[in-house]
């Protein structure tokens, strides 16, 4: 298949652009320069697209007709300071470049037949201790709302014929970027420890694994795909037990936790959304679907990915 991907420069992008490339898809990278962007995979080409643009532009529509399917990764990192300018960055480069795509996948002649399309974990607000699969609602919060019209947004490429998938990822793991880069720096150092309470559930999932899911996703036979999957693994853990199976990973003691307000003081609001509160989630229709999980353990999931 030749597969498009936005984002394709970013932590999942680029694991999926490998995991593709490696099993004989042709990929396409779709980035805001022209030219070939630094970073991708050995065989992946590029093209260029404006998420701020106009859907309508014949160079995008082009590049979409030669497609068999297409993965929306592309936003704005949430992982810092919400300050008002921020929060409009997050959504504004999440629904806005979501609605250049669906308009340039309408103005297509023959469009990709799938369109998966990224969304997050966050769609379901703080929940405590409770399990929430595919069917929980949405939360009330900033990043519930945000989800849900990124959702929405890229929902309307099913008026054009094509099976669209909303996928609900969660903390991707990985040493190369993301939550747990951040952390290695101080757990290496033996000052680590639980965030808060430690109490909150932290919906993970193994870079190797969320890039498997999505190319099991690419895979599933036409007409058997739900709208919405979970992209997290099959045992969530508290902050607490992350915390200790990290400490074990890299045979540092885990004695220093982060007290709340800390987090609050530097972080502000994203603290309180992303940091000392979190969701349970289960990946209910991906199992369902007879995906098989790499890591579906914490504790072998760190071994894996930072063991000494």
């Amino acid at each position: 298949m030749r597969i498009g991907i936005t984002g394709a420069t970013g932590l999942i992008g680029g694991a999926l652009a490998s995991e593709l490339a490696g099993r004989g898809h042709d990929v396409v990278a779709l980035t805001r320069r022209a030219g070939a962007p630094g970073g991708l995979p050995a065989g992946v080409g590029s093209a260029q697209w404006n998420p701020d643009g106009d859907g309508a532009d014949a160079g995008l529509v082009g590049v979409l007709e030669e497609l068999d399917a297409l993965v929306h990764l592309a936003g704005e990192p949430v992982g810092k300071r919400w300050t008002a300018a921020r929060k409009r960055a997050i959504r504004t480069s999440r629904i806005g470049g979501t609605k250049t795509l669906v308009k340039a996948l309408g103005a297509a002649r023959t469009p990709p037949t799938r369109l998966l399309a990224a969304s997050a974990v966050g769609y379901y607000g703080p929940c405590g201790d409770e399990e929430l699969d595919e069917e929980a609602p949405p939360g009330t919060d900033f990043l519930g709302a945000v989800c849900t019209e990124w959702e929405d947004a890229a929902a309307g490429a099913r008026q054009a014929g094509i099976e669209t998938v909303a996928m609900r990822i969660g903390v991707v793991l990985s040493p190369r970027g993301g939550a747990l880069a951040t952390m290695l720096p101080p757990f290496r150092m033996g000052v680590g420890g639980r965030v808060g309470s430690g109490r909150q559930w932290m919906p993970w999932i193994h870079l190797a694994d969320v890039a498997a899911a999505m190319v099991h996703l690419l895979d599933v036979p036409a007409g058997s795909l739900d709208p919405v999957y979970n992209l997290t693994a099959p045992n969530p853990v508290t902050n607490a037990d992350f915390t200790s199976a990290l400490g074990k990973a890299l045979r540092r003691p885990t004695i220093f936790p982060v007290p709340g307000f800390g987090m609050r003081l530097a972080f502000g609001e994203m603290a309180g959304a992303l940091l000392l509160s979190g969701q349970r989630v289960v990946p209910r229709r991906l199992l369902a679907s007879g995906f098989e999980f790499r890591h579906p353990d914490i504790g072998p999931a760190l071994m894996d990915l930072v063991g000494n």
